[in-house]
């Protein structure tokens, strides 16, 4: 312990939860994806249509999603990957959160739309087994 200083630190515990991307509202994937790229140098990664797009942030994914393929339209969303989808979201509703949409399979990926206990939006995600 540092001297003067009356908290010892605690090791946290390893988390199974790894936040990956964070999920923003657009109207205009066009002008969104134009903005991040030409004014904070975010290069495209992915784009799907006129309704989703995926810009490199580092270490965190930015998503830019329309009302298509938001999972709250007009919310910024935090996508957390997780090995087990299904016990996360159970864990969010019984700790006073609630479950939007889910658990469920999409083409890529085990998906749970979940709001924590504040109303803050949450996608819990796996990629499937191929």
């Amino acid at each position: 312990m540092a001297a003067g200083c009356d908290i010892a630190l605690r090791e946290a515990p390893v988390s199974e939860h790894d936040v990956r991307m964070i999920i923003l509202s657009t109207d205009d994937l066009d002008e969104s994806i134009r903005f991040y790229s030409e004014t904070l140098g975010m290069s495209l990664k992915f784009r799907d249509g006129a309704h989703f797009a995926a810009l490199d942030g580092g270490s965190v994914t930015i998503a830019l999603a329309t009302a298509v393929d938001h999972p709250m339209p007009g919310q910024v969303v935090i996508g957390v990957k997780t090995a087990d989808v299904d016990a996360a979201a159970k864990a969010v509703e019984a700790s006073g959160g609630g479950i939007v949409k889910g658990p469920y399979d999409d083409a890529h990926e085990r998906r749970a739309v979940v709001y924590d206990n504040k109303g803050n939006g949450l996608v819990f995600y796996s990629p499937l087994a191929r």
